[in-house]
């Protein structure tokens, strides 16, 4: 086909609304759960014009949906389709590009993991008792989906409700995933005081790549 073809044009339409990293970061965003407008112009650093505006884009190229209650708008991804489209973007950046393997081998080195959780092993351990796993991002993503079993204390209010984790268990911490800074700074805290605790890698959207179970709403 020629390169003026509709078909090209049409799946342009894709490229042309994730050339932007702001837009991505919301993409990102998302992916943690639904979110408000103003929730995620705050999230992002973005004004809420500017937010309104990238969202806009996102939406046209059918890659987000938003609802309106009352004055708020809340938007999400348009399907499952589009978290795997993220994480395949991600994965070819950091296969071909040195800059974003250099990106990731900073995170790594702020993380300190010493070696890969093994997910079904930590499901199990956590079931016995062994180990505590902390979702350290804010609570309206947890309720969006958080793995089964985890507790939610968001990095915010980690220092003073320190006390109402058991010292005698290994904590295991995860937010965003392997480019989220949250769970390593929770992780430093958390040793400071003498706790043994570790960062995982993972993000609940990694967590359900997997196949593993993701749980929705409160904690029992």
């Amino acid at each position: 086909m020629k390169a003026n073809h509709p078909l090209y044009r049409e799946v342009a339409r894709i490229g042309q609304a994730i050339a932007s990293p702001a837009r991505l970061g919301l993409l990102d965003l998302l992916r943690q759960g639904p979110r408000t407008v103003e929730a995620l112009a705050k999230e992002a650093g973005l004004t809420l014009a500017n937010a309104s505006q990238h969202l806009k884009v996102l939406r046209e190229a059918r890659l987000v949906e938003a609802e309106k209650r009352g004055v708020f708008v809340t938007y999400r991804l348009a399907d499952d389709a589009v978290e795997g489209f993220y994480r395949a973007l991600r994965g070819l950046a950091e296969s071909r590009l040195a800059e974003v393997q250099q990106i990731a081998r900073a995170f790594a080195d702020k993380r300190g993991s010493l070696e890969p959780i093994d997910r079904r092993l930590l499901m199990r351990r956590m079931r016995a008792g062994e180990v505590t796993v902390l979702d350290v991002r804010p609570v309206e993503e947890y309720r969006a989906g958080h793995i089964p079993g985890a507790v939610s204390l968001p990095l915010k209010d980690l220092d003073r409700k320190l006390k109402s984790l058991p010292k005698r268990r290994e904590i295991v911490a995860y937010c965003r995933g392997p480019y989220c800074v949250l769970a390593p700074e929770a992780v430093a805290i958390l040793r400071h005081h003498g706790y043994a605790a570790r960062p995982m890698d993972d993000g609940v959207s990694e967590w359900r790549a997997h196949g593993l179970p993701v749980a929705v709403g409160e904690a029992p």
